[in-house]
């Protein structure tokens, strides 16, 4: 199973990123096919020009067919994920997140814009039609440290819901048998019971 990592951070250091890296090597460590994208790297004129057929478009639309689970990052500003991440989004055909899990993940200077995965990212995971959106991930930028001489500090307690998340990906998403998950088993309608 693959696993796409989508950064729509526009900086080329950030704290959505060294997250959204954290899951990854998380997953690289259990054997898991991860591979990324990152909106900045995309082209900045065909984002804006909504240029469908642009060959850094086409791959990332390629990219994001190509993987059964997706997990993505933003920064949250004014209470919304960031409008690079929302150009790629409007690019992606409507039935782009089509039976995948999609972990989401955020920072923001504060925890008043926690909210944002709820309210700004998860209806659109949705509208692109994810099959399973997991509880996402929101930390603040005193969680996430970014020191000057390189690396990354993740607070204990954002860790481990990224352990947990990890682990929850792996046991119900990353199953051999994906498939099994959504599907059940046909019950005739003379044999549903109802209580009132």
């Amino acid at each position: 199973m693959s696993v796409l990592l989508i950064s729509g951070s526009p900086s080329q250091r950030s704290r959505s990123s060294a997250l959204l890296q954290s899951v990854g090597e998380r997953l690289k460590e259990r054997g898991i096919l991860v591979s990324s994208l990152q909106v900045k790297d995309l082209s900045p004129q065909a984002l804006l020009l909504a240029d469908f057929n642009h060959p850094s478009v086409l791959g990332a639309t390629e990219q994001v067919a190509g993987a059964k689970v997706i997990v993505i990052a933003t920064p949250v500003y004014k209470a919304a994920y960031s409008g690079a991440l929302k150009v790629l989004l409007d690019l992606l055909p409507q039935t782009a997140f089509k039976g995948k899990a999609v972990l989401p993940l955020a920072t923001g200077g504060s925890p008043h814009h926690m909210l944002a995965l709820d309210y700004a990212l998860r209806p659109v995971l949705q509208s692109l039609g994810a099959r399973h959106i997991l509880p996402g991930i929101y930390a603040t930028d005193s969680q996430v440290a970014l020191p000057p001489e390189g690396g990354v500090v993740i607070d204990g307690e954002v860790d481990r819901r990224i352990n947990e998340a990890v682990q929850l990906l792996l046991e119900d998403y990353l199953a051999e048998d994906f498939s099994k998950f959504g599907h059940f088993k046909s019950i005739p309608f003379s044999q549903v019971r109802c209580s009132v």
